[in-house]
Order: C-alpha cells, then structure tokens, then sequence
C-alpha cells in the first residue's frame, strides 16, 4: 500500500531565517493524524539563511540525521564534538540520556539547505554520541546508495534497525527495491519526478509512505533526473 503525501499537505513555513517545510508534526504544527511513521518522527527539509541557525538547545533518547543538500552546516555540541559538511556529508546525534547541540550555517553569503530527520531509538537510556561521515556524490548516480545504517561500518551507524539510501535516477530509468515482509518505507522526493509502484507519481517535496510491499518498482519521469531519498523502517 502507498499513500503519497503531496509537498502543499506538508507544513509550509517561512521565518526569514528559516524556510522550508515539516511533512511530520514538529513543532508549532501539529496533527494528531500525523505524528510517526513506524519509528520515524521528524522529516523536516530546512533552508538556513547565511550565518543563522539554531542556538543551544537539549535532546534525549533521538536519533537526529542531517543531510546537507547544498551550502554548509556547523554542528557543534557538549560532548566536544564540532563537525562541519556539506553535500556529501552526513551527521548524526544519538541523544540517549541527553545532549545539547547546536546547527548553523557559517557561510556569509551562502544558504543551506537539508534534510533533518529524527527517529525514535531502539534502546532508550543509551550514552549519546555523535558519528559524521561522507560519501561520494558521483556514487548517487543510477543507484540507491545507503549512507546511514544500523551495524554497517561503511556507512554512518544509527541505533534503530533501519537503512537510509539516497539515489539520482537518470530520465528514463527504472530500479527496484527489495525488502523483508513487515517492513516499512518512506520515500522524500528531493529533485525531478519519481513513479513509484505503477500508480503514484512524486514530484519535488512529495513523499510517500509505503507498507505491506515487499518489491517496489521506481522510475524517473519526464526529462530530468530524479534525486530521491529512500529509508527501510521496520
């Protein structure tokens, strides 16, 4: 089953500083109907204005993910970790007990825009850490590529069973995914135009979230490619 939630259902805001969009309850928006997707609480898609961002602020037992699309976003927090990436870079904060963190954009001249994403933890009341890591934008193209990722050291870990994938279909191309019975999957349309299964087209800051599907058939549509992001949820 797909149900697709188009980019206008999700909470549009603008704050001058910040803009974008919460396709999840966050915040001062709230929807009763509209809080989780199996673990997962947060898909916020941020543009921060040049040398803005968010103050201290606390956390606990979260698993947050940022993903930079373009532009560069600082990360510095109480456990003596301070982080600075762009696209290509991933970061991600275990709260566990609690930390607090800060985010901004150090760019003088320069916006940034990413994908933060937050999911409850598969044990509650672990030690927080902080993992930061890279992969190679080139690799996105014609595949799925998994950069975060439960007890996988080639990607950034995370403490719950899921699998984060990014990918850039070229016009035209078609690609599978495969995944055990029981299992979730939530898709975020990033860029270009995006056919999942036969019926469901997604366009830009789209999404979809899928269930009781065990093979699923993606296509990019129309001419341009189609940068989606792609997570396997239990």
């Amino acid at each position: 089953m797909i149900t697709r939630y188009s980019a206008d259902m999700a909470h549009q805001f603008d704050h001058g500083w910040l803009q974008g969009s919460h396709v999840f309850s966050f915040g001062d928006y709230y929807d009763e109907n509209n809080t989780a997707f199996g673990p997962m609480r947060v898909c916020n898609d941020d543009t921060i204005a040049p040398g803005r961002g968010f103050g201290a602020h606390p956390h606990s037992d979260m698993e947050i993910v940022s993903i930079v699309l373009s532009g560069r976003l600082r990360h510095e927090d109480n456990l003596g970790n301070v982080m600075e990436t762009g696209f290509g870079g991933i970061q991600r904060m275990s709260a566990g007990t609690g930390a607090i963190h800060t985010e901004h954009n150090p760019s003088a001249d320069e916006p940034v825009r990413l994908l933060q994403l937050w999911f409850m933890p598969q044990t509650r009341g672990t030690a927080p850490s902080y993992a930061a890591g890279s992969f190679d934008p080139a690799k996105l193209e014609g595949q799925l590529l998994p950069v975060v990722a439960q007890g996988d050291d080639e990607v950034v870990s995370i403490g719950q069973q899921l699998t984060i994938y990014l990918g850039r279909l070229v016009a035209g191309q078609k690609l599978g995914f495969s995944q055990q019975a029981g299992r979730r999957i939530f898709i975020y349309a990033i860029e270009g135009v995006l056919r999942a299964g036969e019926d469901t087209l997604l366009h830009p800051g789209d999404s979809a979230r899928i269930t009781d599907t065990n093979e699923l058939a993606l296509a990019a549509e129309g001419d341009d490619a189609a940068l989606i992001m792609l997570i396997d949820l239990p």
